[in-house]
């Protein structure tokens, strides 16, 4: 029965019971099989003497008696066996049933067992075992580069080495991922800017922040890993040490007490020996757990110490096993299975045994509690492959989304960054979505990446374009830049306003130019204008004052030429006349609103020169040099155009009239007509020097 029980308990704890008990079982039959040994040989020396007095007392019994009796029973035998043979097998049938379902029971358990048992193995190696599964494992897949980043660094600053590496490779894995598709973006981009694939290079500040905080990590892990054999071969000696030093204390010769507290110590010198390796691991704990089982039956000679020591372990178990059936019911299985595991690990190496009448029903409570754990546990995966799916769902929807904005056709630049918008959310959508099922994540990366391809070729095609349109437009602003420059410094306000006021609405017609160099042209052809408008606006200022004193000495002067009286000496006049206008000229400009000024003098000058016996054509000459004055630069070339027309109209009349002297060749030289045509020519030609001498003067302007 206690062999079969040994049996039971090694498949309900998967290796975290100790079969060496069979052991210690064996030799508790041993010692129950001599007492019962004994017992029997004092019944047997009881028996036979009254045995003895039977004889002599039933001698007169007849032997008739003694065959009737041999009879019946015979009879009676027969027939029980019969009845025996028929219950037997009613029996075995049922047996086997309640067996059979008894073994499928077991065999569940010990699945459930075996496998929060291979967790704590595994683990047995590193002491930060439930610290590390108390450090969440966050969704990285929805996490963006930065918060990657940001989370690594956290957990190499504040976390053990040992207990991070599942968390640093999901955190690499994603990093790289992510990192990667900007990577093959913008080599895209680059290639069809007409680069050469061997003069591509890119990086990010947040790769290099990743690659220190990774090779930070791998620095400590690989100085861990260096120290940890040596310290687990430590320990594993240590806790050998302990084994041979528990055996030794049922040879020792002292008082129970002294033993009971030597014992005490060593559980607690176990409890501290430290992280062994995983191999060893539970072969170390059967050995040490068997020769605690041993040392309690030792203390059988003092029972006192035995069973309170059995009472406080079973109220320890009962607290864990009360915890297990709380973790039954909450709703973060993946946390319950966890801790569970350290429940188990604290059932092995923390707690003793308790008393053998209590040790089956104590751990069918645990198992059963670790069974539906342990069901649940595969259920929530059952159930993560469900949200998995429908999470592959949503993402192949995006997925549709952006092959259908890769399809549009965008012609304008703000068109091109909604879209680009809209392709950002999408992608933070896809990221946020969750896992896909394992099977065909690979194959859904595939498509959503190849669906953001599509759309970036289509936008670089684009921006292509765009950029030959804007280098189109670059020079044009250059060449406008260069104008300004060179109008900036002009003196002559009204020939260079006008210009540089054409150049800034030619500005305002040219699209964009690359957004890199923008900002440098724009100031450059800004400051350009400015500084002209600036240096035209103080002038201005400057000149009002200037202008004004000017309109008074214009006044005072008109005022004198409109009382002056000519004398007898025509050539006196003419120089008195031609020195007032070059006063007047030398007296400047007027306020804008009084340049009327000017045209009170020139009748004035032109009712003297008519007083004069002059020639017209010198009287005309000098008023024409005096109108000049009052000219700006946009009336000097329309002047200088019309002279030129005048020129040309008056040469053209005297050709014609000289042509019409061939129609008087037999005409007598006394014809009025011919007389005619002489005259129109001579007239004409003083004209034809008359306009000429105005065109001289306007050139030496």
């Amino acid at each position: 029965m206690l062999e079969e029980k040994d049996d039971n308990l090694q498949d309900a704890e998967g290796k975290l019971e100790e079969q060496s008990t069979t052991d210690h079982t064996e030799e508790t039959i041993d010692e129950v099989e001599n007492e019962t040994e004994v017992e029997s040989e004092n019944e047997v020396e009881t028996t036979e003497i009254e045995t003895e007095t039977e004889v002599e007392t039933e001698a007169t019994v007849e032997a008739e008696t003694i065959a009737e009796v041999e009879s019946e029973v015979e009879t009676t035998v027969e027939s029980e066996v019969e009845n025996a043979v028929e219950a037997e097998t009613e029996t075995t049938e049922t047996t086997e049933e309640v067996v059979e379902e008894a073994e499928q029971t077991m065999e569940e358990h010990q699945e459930a067992v075996n496998e929060v048992s291979d967790n704590v193995a595994e683990d047995a190696e590193d002491e930060s075992a439930n610290a590390r599964h108390e450090i969440p494992v966050l969704d990285y897949h929805s996490m963006t580069k930065d918060e990657l980043v940001d989370e690594l660094e956290k957990l190499v600053r504040n976390e053990k080495v040992q207990a991070i590496k599942e968390h640093v490779d999901g955190i690499k894995s994603e990093f790289n991922q992510k990192f990667n598709e900007i990577l093959e973006q913008r080599k895209e981009e680059f290639l069809a800017e007409g680069g050469n694939i061997i003069d591509f290079h890119f990086s990010l500040p947040i790769k290099g922040r990743f690659n220190v905080a990774y090779n930070e990590y791998r620095s400590k892990r690989n100085e861990y890993y260096k120290n940890l054999e040596k310290d687990l071969h430590a320990n594993l000696e240590r806790r050998l040490a302990l084994i041979e030093e528990l055996k030794g204390l049922l040879n020792v010769e002292e008082n129970i007490n002294t033993t009971y507290k030597h014992f005490k110590q060593i559980q607690e010198d176990w409890r501290n020996a430290g992280s062994i390796p995983k191999t060893q691991y539970n072969n170390v704990w059967r050995t040490y757990h068997h020769h605690i089982e041993r040392f309690y039956d030792f203390l059988h000679l003092n029972r006192d110490l035995r069973d309170l020591d059995f009472k406080r372990n079973y109220e320890e178990k009962q607290k864990i096993v009360a915890r297990a059936e709380e973790l039954a019911q909450e709703d973060n299985v993946m946390h319950a299975f966890r801790e569970l595991q350290n429940l188990h690990r604290l059932w092995k190496e923390d707690i003793g045994p308790v008393a053998k009448d209590l040790r089956e029903e104590i751990w069918n409570r645990f198992s059963a509690a670790t069974k539906s754990i342990h069901d649940r546990r595969q259920d929530y995966f059952k159930n993560i492959d469900k949200i998995y799916e429908q999470n592959l769902i949503v993402k192949e929807e995006i997925i549709t989304k952006i092959n259908e904005i890769s399809a549009g056709k965008y012609n304008v630049h703000n068109q091109w960054q909604n879209k680009i918008k809209e392709i950002e959310k999408l992608r933070e959508a896809f990221f946020n979505a969750g896992k896909v099922p394992l099977k065909v994540n690979e194959q859904t990366w595939a498509k959503f990446k190849q669906a953001v391809r599509e759309f970036n070729a289509n936008k670089n095609a684009f921006y292509k374009t765009l950029k030959k349109e804007q280098q189109d437009n670059l020079a044009k602003k250059m060449q406008l830049i260069e104008l300004a420059e060179s109008l900036k410094e002009n003196d002559d306000w009204t020939a260079t306003t006008p210009k540089m006021k054409k150049v800034q609405a030619d500005w305002k017609k040219i699209g964009h130019v690359p957004k890199k160099i923008s900002d440098k042209v724009w100031k450059q052809f800004k400051n350009a204008c400015n500084h002209y408008f600036d240096r035209l606006h103080a002038q201005k200022n400057a000149a009002s004052a200037e202008e004004n004193e000017a309109l008074v000495k214009k006044e005072a002067l008109l005022a004198e030429m409109e009382v002056f009286q000519l004398s007898n000496d025509v050539q006196e006049n003419i120089e008195t006349i031609k020195k007032r206008i070059a006063t007047w000229k030398a007296i400047g400009r007027v306020p804008y609103n009084k340049k009327n000024i000017d045209n009170k003098f020139n009748k004035v000058v032109d009712g003297l020169f008519n007083q004069l016996n002059i020639d017209k054509q010198e009287s005309e000459l000098i008023k024409y040099s005096n109108r000049l004055e009052n000219l700006d630069q946009g009336k000097i070339n329309s002047e200088r155009i019309f002279i030129r027309r005048k020129i040309d109209e008056i040469a053209a009349e005297i050709r014609q009239l000289e042509n019409n002297l061939q129609f008087f060749s037999n005409s007598s030289s006394n014809s009025p007509m011919l007389k005619k045509v002489h005259q129109d020519i001579e007239k004409h030609k003083k004209a034809l020097n008359t306009w000429k001498a105005k065109l001289q003067q306007l050139r030496s302007l």
